[in-house]
């Protein structure tokens, strides 16, 4: 049993079945959701003989620093983790002036097969737990030695292709026991997985989706991303509309501009009648080259057009600031890097 992804209450029934007294429960979580304690040998306060008895009977997920890519444009630093079981999975720490952000992987890999990102070149292997999305977070917190404000579920993998171990991820993120990040300040990434869209809406959570939307039309967004041969792009965008109908919470539309794609005055024309008249962001993202895709980043210029287009028509729209772009910025590159045995420089 992995002891870091059971919530305060059900660690409280674990100390019960070792016949500890109730207030062990709250000291361990403490240790290892506030004070973020890479193992049990830190936990000072704790008897030597329940330490023990953990360490038998419990699994402690804490993950491995393999490197660490330092941009010297920004500051902001690429993390590849190993995990027990061998796999690797990265996630990405920035440093802007509202607080710091960690972006973090949801899945070893991913099957969603969209055509323009590293993540899913090599197929899905498993599912991340609670404890191993939580961990990246606070190893992260721990290497840089500072806070985080605000996390985003937007690396490696589909989150709602997991849905049941992220809904549990971000109740113990947000608990009042643990670093108690406000749900408002976690985001969380979605290529369109419609039911579980409908599911998650029904929580109220008050977290921000942002639907990877990608194209304007089904078939531009067929020719991008796979998902659309299964949904059919009214049905998300239906399902957007329905998330805030029931949480009251802006949906983010993400759009990668990829070069000769979808980033012409027409695309623009028809993104504006697609999402116009929902409470809606538009983030326009400069596509990040991946060798292996062979897509280009739009012109400047047609990037800029593109969000006037959109702005002349009262669609909230802005370029995202490109973070990291001297080193792997598109999510799996680092990750494929090392299963090719390259090099690094940290």
């Amino acid at each position: 049993m992995d002891i870091k992804s059971l919530s305060h209450d059900e660690l409280k029934t674990e100390i019960a079945k070792l016949g500890e007294k109730p207030y062990r429960a709250g000291q361990l979580y403490e240790w290892m959701h506030v004070k973020l304690a890479r193992s049990y040998d830190e936990m000072t306060n704790l008897p030597k003989s329940l330490r023990k008895k953990l360490v038998e009977d419990y699994e402690y997920t804490s993950l491995r620093e393999v490197t660490v890519q330092t941009s010297k444009l920004d500051g902001t630093k690429k993390y590849l983790f190993e995990l027990a079981d061998g796999s690797f999975v990265e996630s990405v720490w920035m440093q802007y002036h509202h607080g710091n952000s960690v972006c973090i992987s949801s899945q070893v890999g991913c099957r969603m097969g969209c055509r323009f990102c590293a993540s899913t070149l090599d197929g899905l292997e498993r599912n991340l737990t609670p404890a191993e999305m939580l961990d990246q977070v606070y190893a992260i917190s721990k290497s840089t030695n500072e806070r985080v404000s605000n996390v985003v579920v937007m690396g490696t993998g589909e989150p709602l292709d997991n849905y049941d171990n992220l809904f549990r991820f971000i109740h113990m993120l947000s608990d009042e026991n643990g670093l108690h990040i406000s749900q408002r300040n976690i985001t969380v990434s979605t290529c369109g997985i419609v039911e579980n869209m409908v599911r998650l809406a029904d929580e109220k959570l008050q977290i921000t989706l942002a639907l990877s939307l990608h194209g304007s039309t089904q078939e531009k967004r067929r020719e991008l991303m796979p998902i659309a041969n299964r949904y059919d792009i009214s049905e998300v965008i239906d399902a957007c509309r329905y998330y805030f109908d029931q949480t009251g919470r802006r949906v983010t539309f993400e759009y990668s501009l990829v070069g000769g794609v979808n980033d012409t005055d027409e695309d623009a024309e028809n993104l504006c009648r697609l999402v116009g008249g929902l409470n809606c962001h538009v983030n326009l993202i400069p596509v990040n080259p991946v060798r292996e895709c062979g897509y280009v980043e739009s012109a400047r210029k047609d990037i800029l057009n593109f969000r006037e287009k959109l702005e002349k028509r009262h669609i909230n729209a802005t370029v995202r600031r490109e973070m990291g772009r001297d080193i792997d910025g598109a999510c799996g590159q680092l990750r494929r890097r090392h299963g090719k045995g390259a090099a690094f420089d940290s």
